[in-house]
């Protein structure tokens, strides 16, 4: 069982969506918890998966900040 597992974390990691599929299925959650033909228990699963996103976007962007080098007047390398 432990070898299905583990190649089902490796698939999920695979699948990671960019930041900008992301943003764009965050864009379709706010819309659809914006229309008027939503019910209480859809907006609350919706609510979750935006958060899950959104919790996603900042590991990510976090991320990116961490590998960001600067370039000094003197050509030296300094991690942002």
């Amino acid at each position: 069982m432990a070898g299905k597992t583990a190649g089902k974390a490796k698939e999920t990691e695979e699948k990671k969506l960019s930041l900008e599929e992301l943003f764009e299925n965050l864009d379709e959650v706010v819309s659809r918890l914006e229309g008027e033909d939503i019910s209480l228990e859809e907006s609350f699963q919706l609510y979750q998966k935006g958060m899950e996103m959104l919790k996603e976007c900042n590991e990510t962007i976090d991320t990116v900040e961490k590998k960001v080098q600067m370039l000094d007047e003197d050509g030296e390398v300094h991690e942002f």
